[in-house]
Parts: C-alpha cells; structure tokens; sequence
C-alpha cells in the first residue's frame, strides 16, 4: 500500500490586524447564529411533545409524561451543552477585543512609553 501524495500548497495567507479581528469577529457572530438556530428547535421540539406548536397539529396520541421528561432531559442536556459553547465564545470575544491595536487617532505608540490603549 503506497502513501498519497500530496500536492505542495502555499498556505502563506496575510491579514492586517484589522482584517484579522474582523474575520474573527464575524466568526463569532456566526457561531452565535447557529447556537440561537439549536434553542429554537429545541423550543420547538417541546411544544411539539407538549402539542402548543401552532405550526403543526398536536400528536396524536398525546404525549405520555415518560415521554415528555424524556424530551425534556434531552432538551435540558442540549442547552447545557448551547450554554458551554456560548461560555467559550465570550472568553474568545473577550480576546479578541483585548488583542486590538490603538485606533489611529490616538497618539502613536514606541519603544520609549508603553500604549495608552
């Protein structure tokens, strides 16, 4: 069995620090996206066991109360999980921000004094 070649790429990319932090951002910005999408389909997935969901006709037969606290252990694990990721994207936000340079406004920074940012 042979290995597979593997095509020499440049992977030499460069941002500004702006493009960088921006890049980042919106990174984020979509994570929060997708997490806001999982807690509407959770929300949804109980008022379809719970039959409130208007969009849909209730079950039938109903629910019965094992099922319903199973789908809401399911939902509560699934929002801890939600809760986890939301954890690390506001220590990655947190970053982010901190790692910003001085707008160009304010007065340059050099080796004699430390940035008043």
């Amino acid at each position: 069995m042979s290995f597979q070649s593997i095509p020499d790429v440049n992977t030499s990319v460069e941002f500004s620090q702006e493009d960088s932090t921006n890049l980042l951002l919106a990174s984020i910005a979509f994570e929060e996206f997708g997490l806001a999408r999982l807690i509407d389909a959770e929300a949804e997935k109980l008022q379809y066991v719970l039959g409130t969901l208007k969009e849909r006709p209730p079950m039938r037969p109903p629910a019965t109360l094992d099922q319903i606290l199973t789908v809401n252990q399911s939902v509560n694990q699934t929002l801890r999980d939600i809760i986890k990721k939301e954890l690390l994207l506001q220590l990655k936000l947190e970053s982010v921000l901190s790692s910003k340079k001085c707008p160009k406004p304010y007065p340059p920074c050099n080796a004699e004094r430390e940035c008043g940012c």
